[in-house]
């Protein structure tokens, strides 16, 4: 029970930051990594899982965003929303394997739910670009294999 907090926090920032909310789930791992107190692969497993429910938060989102473009309200304009379709729909849904780079990659998990992708191809991609750049991250801290 007595890293349950740290599985928790983890979990929320890897949640929060893989929505459109300005987090950094990976200082929190990083930090409870050097700290030592928990199973590398059950924080991963958190991370990971954390960060993928974030993305399908966004693809949600982008699934029953086009219902209100017309809206004064709206926060992306016609233009952007336009060059954004384009952009999946020439790198298709292998750009999704880009989900985990800041700035880009939760834009890129909204647009992938306006243009209707598939979830299950939607979660097996973005499960393997963001569980990648957790153990990426991971290895670099831990000096693994060394």
């Amino acid at each position: 029970m007595a890293g349950l907090p740290g599985y928790l926090g983890l979990f929320l920032a890897a949640l929060g930051s893989a929505t459109l909310l300005p987090l950094q789930s990976e200082a929190v791992l990083v930090g409870l990594l050097l700290a030592d107190a928990h199973a590398v692969w059950a924080l991963l497993t958190v991370a990971t899982i954390g960060n993928v429910l974030g993305a399908v938060v966004n693809w949600a989102l982008g699934r029953g965003l086009e219902r209100y473009r017309r809206r004064r309200w709206f926060p992306v304009s016609a233009h952007r929303l336009a060059q954004a379709r384009g952009f999946y729909r020439r790198t298709g849904h292998w750009s999704l394997l880009l989900s985990w780079v800041p700035v880009v990659g939760d834009p890129l998990t909204l647009i992938a739910g306006v243009l209707r992708e598939p979830l299950w191809r939607f979660l097996g991609l973005v499960t393997l670009a963001k569980g990648g750049r957790y153990l990426v991250l991971s290895s670099l801290v831990l000096g693994w294999p060394y």
